[in-house]
């Protein structure tokens, strides 16, 4: 063994004998308070981990808690958004309801008042091609439904049928470009025809310069085409434009609002002029 190791190993035994008697003295060397001064330390290192192990598991045990309080948190948030949209679902089908009891009211109302046999026929599909501005319906030759029968709304005229299957039926709208009725102004009882035309507008053409239009007048049917019955509402006077004595371009406004149509009486029976005509030796 090396002179180097002998004089390593007694540092090191001299280290553990003094640490040895510090340890000893300090286990029979009272503190001011009467504890061992071994005692006193021992306690102190022991209470400083107990306080840092206290410190990490209370932190811990917080942020656990509060992790768990925002869940729950998170959850009735959700649980309160669920049962706001269901409610707000539930309102809008109650809003529905209402206005669709009021449109059958309304309908209900138009076919008590009428002296023609009618068709009520729910609006079940649009045309897609807005140069062709139909609507299907839901009722077809196996209801009683023929080709030309007028078709109308508690507001006004709708249109008339153009084609049929046994289940369904096509309305060309009066505001389609190539529909057209035979109308009267209701105060002058200028008669004239009206025909589709663009922005949801009709234009009402040979008006006689003998009577007089003006902007406001209501148009009704007149009857005259053998399609709609007569003094039905068409629309109101919106424009009226003069060429001398000539009336150059009347607009009429439509009463009824085809965009918001959902339910129409489909007139069954046939008109004066159709009777007449189908009466008439061939």
């Amino acid at each position: 063994m090396s002179l180097l190791d002998l004089r390593q190993r007694s540092g090191h035994l001299f280290l553990a004998v003094m640490l040895g008697h510090i340890l000893l003295i300090s286990a029979q060397v009272n503190s001011r308070s009467g504890v061992p001064v071994l005692e006193a330390v021992t306690f102190g290192l022991l209470a400083e981990v107990q306080r840092v192990a206290s410190s990490a598991v209370s932190g811990a045990l917080h942020v656990w808690s509060r992790y768990i309080g925002l869940r729950h948190l998170k959850e009735e948030n959700d649980a309160l958004k669920h049962q706001l949209a269901a409610a707000q679902i539930a309102a809008q089908e109650q809003r529905a309801l209402a206005d669709r009891t009021l449109g059958l009211q309304g309908l209900l109302d138009l076919r008590n008042s009428l002296d023609l046999r009618t068709e009520a026929a729910e609006i079940i599909g649009g045309a897609a091609d807005p140069d062709f501005r139909t609507v299907t319906v839901n009722k077809g030759t196996n209801n009683g439904v023929r080709a030309d029968m007028a078709v109308l709304a508690p507001a006004g005229v709708v249109g008339r049928v153009v084609t049929l299957s046994p289940r369904a039926a096509k309305v060309q709208l009066l505001i389609d470009r190539n529909a057209a009725a035979g109308a009267i102004i209701e105060r002058s009882r200028a008669q004239g025809i009206v025909m589709g035309a663009s922005d949801e507008r009709l234009q009402m053409e040979y008006v006689s310069e003998v009577f007089d239009v003006l902007v406001g007048d209501i148009v009704l049917t007149s009857g005259i085409d053998g399609i709609y019955p007569k003094g039905f509402v068409i629309g109101r006077v919106e424009s009226v434009e003069k060429s001398g004595g000539a009336y150059r371009r009347i607009v009429v406004k439509p009463a009824v609002n085809f965009a918001g149509l959902e339910e129409v009486l489909v007139v069954t029976s046939p008109t004066p002029a159709r009777e007449a005509t189908d009466g008439a030796p061939g």
